[in-house]
């Protein structure tokens, strides 16, 4: 419920307050007086997009303030605890707007975006007007009014589960077609180069195993001459059989040398045990870098074919291997794709059948509540002096299958017998409109709840016993909730609970807008001058007090 409106140096509002009650409320005024310049300052409140110019002139900012109250279960608590925003029993939705047109919004003191208040308002305050297109007038939310109506909510999420899960199988289905086709396109290649991947049967590290003893062998054959030289002059042929029969030459002396020739010998027998060590050294270094000429030969050729295929197929040596096993991934894939292809289209068809019931259960739904729902219209419509037109809810077939099933609504009403049908807003005059939009709504009502309903000058064009009429099933619908009216219908204003009469005045001309709050005393001379003009009479003032409800 709004329960307060705080507007600040809006257009020619300097500064007003107005605390609005359950029930119906009624403002009133002459033209010009104002009364729309309320809806602009709560339009603007609420994040809707309408005038450009709002500040009043010579004022640095305008401000507006609206203050409802919650119930436990609104549903804006769950969007308030989405953003993060405390919430509780009341809501302040606050915003300014500069001179310059820079807008800032707060919801509880915590700063927001317009688009958050418009999010907000959807489920706070309800505008209904000849010209509205945010409401009943707007085809686009129709299917919604009659699915909240026939109580759809258990058929719309079965429904919404199975398009997501049909959705979901012709997804993977497409991809799996996808992606067998692009493998069917390089088939030929991919097993071309599997053939020769698995030919060369390369292993992890292998190129780098082959890089090294290539490099072995090609330095052993650059040294290997020089250490057989090395070994035939250390060996019995040279330095160890010379020394050997130094040794025994000096051995024959030793006996005439009185021992001058020991320590020699000693020297010399290390020397061979030394010489002896190095060339079995020299030995197994031969016997390491001996190696068939083909080897190599050999080792360079399958080193040169790893590194071939890794620069032709744009990967490192040592992923050839891998890319080996993701070919053989891939065809084995292309080989078995028929069948898997099978079981996803066997998948979405069980998942079309099962979203093609529940959108015809969904269609079947709406069909009876569109029957149920231009029957209570046109109940409605009796009393309003329409009692020859039509209320048709078409229920038809959309372009494309969505989440919300597979039908196109839209209201659409007929003024005569016979006459063609359309929609509401270009079928119907300004008070048959007026008419036609608060029998809906009083037929829509029971579906809803939790919000302020607000109509603008929805009673012009009708009178006398209709404008009674249309005042009673307003006030039907205050019964249960919050109804404001902007109204120049007597009868209706006769019906409010609380009632504001709009005043413009102008001071040294400066021209300001005020609301004003009536008793029983003023209620009735307003009414008499909504029925008699600027001169209030006695009989006017009498038939005002006829017009207001009896105790």
């Amino acid at each position: 419920m709004l329960k307060a409106l705080d507007i600040r140096n809006m257009l020619i509002i300097d500064r007003l307050e107005v605390c609005f009650q359950p029930g119906l409320n009624v403002l009133t005024g002459e033209t010009g007086a104002g009364k729309s310049i309320l809806l602009d300052a709560l339009g603007f409140v609420l994040g809707w997009r309408g005038r450009a110019e709002l500040v009043r002139q010579g004022a640095e900012q305008g401000e507006v303030v609206a203050v409802f109250d919650l119930s436990a279960q609104h549903p804006v608590h769950a969007i308030l605890a989405d953003i993060g925003v405390p919430s509780g029993e009341e809501l302040i939705l606050r915003r300014i707007n500069s001179k310059e047109g820079r807008k800032t919004a707060w919801v509880n003191d915590r700063r927001c975006s317009g688009e958050v208040l418009r999010t907000l308002s959807e489920h706070l305050v309800e505008l209904h007007g000849q010209h509205d297109d945010r409401g009943l007038l707007n085809a686009r939310g129709h299917r919604a009014l009659l699915d909240e109506y026939g109580d759809h909510h258990r058929l719309l999420q079965a429904t919404k589960v199975a398009f997501l899960a049909c959705t979901q199988a012709r997804s993977g289905l497409e991809k799996a077609m996808a992606e067998a086709t692009l493998i069917r396109e390089e088939e030929e290649f991919l097993r071309h180069a599997l053939k020769e991947l698995e030919g060369l049967a390369a292993i992890p590290g292998e190129e780098a195993e082959l890089d090294t003893k290539r490099r072995m062998m090609q330095a052993s054959e650059r040294i290997q001459g020089d250490v057989k030289r090395a070994y035939s002059v250390l060996t019995k042929d040279g330095a160890e059989g010379q020394i050997t029969d130094a040794v025994q030459w000096l051995n024959g002396a030793a006996e005439g040398a009185d021992g001058r020739l020991d320590s020699a010998l000693t020297g010399l027998s290390r020397t061979l045990t030394e010489l002896d060590g190095a060339v079995q050294q020299i030995e197994g270094c031969l016997d390491e870098m001996a190696f068939n000429p083909s080897e190599l030969e050999d080792t360079e050729e399958r080193l040169f074919a790893i590194r071939g295929l890794a620069r032709k197929h744009q990967v490192s040596p040592d992923a050839v291997p891998q890319l080996a096993q993701d070919l053989r991934i891939k065809l084995d894939r292309l080989d078995q794709s028929e069948a898997a292809l099978t079981d996803l289209r066997a998948a979405m068809r069980v998942a079309e059948l099962a979203y093609d019931t529940e959108a015809q259960r969904l269609t079947a739904a709406r069909k009876t509540a569109a029957l149920a729902l231009d029957q209570a219209v046109m109940a409605e419509l009796a009393p309003l002096k329409m009692d020859r037109a039509v209320f048709t809810t078409g229920v038809s077939a959309a372009a494309t299958d969505g989440t919300q099933g597979r039908d196109v609504v839209a209201f659409e009403v007929a003024t005569n017998p016979g006459a063609p049908s359309g929609p509401l807003a270009k079928i119907a005059s300004g008070g048959e409109l007026s008419r036609f939009l608060l029998a809906l709504k009083v037929c829509l009502s029971e579906a809803e709840g939790g919000r302020t309903i607000i109509f603008d000058e929805i009673d012009r064009g009708v009178g006398g016993a209709t404008a009674d009429a249309v005042g009673r099933r307003l006030s039907g619908l205050a019964q249960h909730g919050q109804v404001l009216v902007v109204t120049h219908s007597p009868q209706v204003a006769a019906l409010g609970q609380h009632h504001w009469r709009v005043e413009k005045h102008v001071v040294q001309d400066v021209t300001t807008s005020t609301v004003v709050p009536l008793d029983d005393a003023a209620r009735i001379d307003e009414i008499a001058r909504m029925l008699s003009g600027d001169t209030i009479t006695d009989e006017a003032r009498a038939a005002a007090r006829a017009l207001l409800p009896q105790d």
